[in-house]
């Protein structure tokens, strides 16, 4: 049976596309099926992180009935299958992201995960994503606003009957102007999955255009996105330390 899990954020510029890509490349590495799908389709950003701006069938072909799903989906070199979003401006006037729901129909049995970036905010494109969803993530910064637009999230996902799998604490540095990690669990009263830590490593593997799991694995904030993966899948989290040469490249990344 297919999962379909939508990572969403409150508001934007938190790192939700990042756990997308992240996550989906860790559960891949368990040895899972998994499609990733931006759905965000007036600013879709998944495919700038994975180095494909200009693909010839995207999501929005599909939501126009001009293609099937299956010809939508792209394999980065590192074997993540993903289905992008159009970044030309001309395909929104014909996008009706409402029939979201037949594209996943589609898919359903030929992967074992799916996980859809959402649009940020909350607006109808991001709603669009939460209806469609069996279960829920949501990305936030250790910062009152972030947080904040995290809880309305929260209530609206309930609102829909959305399971929430829980939150994902990023660029967390455990500084004094950060909101405590025990006051943010209190506040949305849902479990937090994984803290990510700031990390050089994340820019740098995005301008790589590699997720860091794969990017740099040794790295702190790959060991973090890896526990939120065995989270999800329900595996035992082991946590990969590499050889001293590794450790060392990790370190200098």
């Amino acid at each position: 049976m297919t999962r379909i899990v939508t990572v969403i954020s409150g508001k934007g510029g938190v790192g939700k596309t990042t756990t997308v890509t992240n996550l989906g490349m860790s559960l891949m590495k368990q040895g899972l099926n998994v499609i990733i799908i931006d759905a965000n389709v007036t600013t879709p950003n998944l495919s700038l992180h994975l180095g494909i701006p200009f693909y010839p069938v995207t999501l929005h072909d599909v939501l126009k009935g001009d293609a099937d799903p299956n010809q939508a989906i792209y394999e980065h070199p590192s074997g993540l299958r993903i289905i992008p979003a159009s970044l030309r401006t001309e395909e929104l006037a014909e996008t009706n992201i409402g029939k979201l729901n037949r594209v996943l129909f589609n898919l359903l049995g030929k992967s074992d995960i799916i996980i859809i970036d959402a649009a940020a905010g909350l607006g109808k494109e991001a709603l669009a994503a939460v209806n469609v969803a069996d279960e829920l993530i949501i990305v936030t910064n250790p910062e009152l606003p972030a947080v904040t637009d995290a809880l309305k999230t929260v209530k609206v996902a309930e609102q829909f009957g959305t399971k929430i799998l829980g939150v994902v604490l990023n660029r967390y540095r455990g500084l004094k102007h950060e909101m405590v990690i025990e006051d943010i669990q209190h506040m949305l009263e849902v479990p937090i999955l994984s803290i990510i830590p700031e990390d050089i490593a994340v820019p740098r593997s995005i301008a790589s255009k590699i997720p860091v799991v794969h990017f740099s694995p040794t790295s702190k904030s790959a060991r973090a996105f890896n526990k939120l993966a065995a989270n999800i899948s329900g595996t035992e989290f082991v946590e990969k330390q590499g050889n001293i040469i590794e450790r060392l490249f990790g370190w200098m990344i």
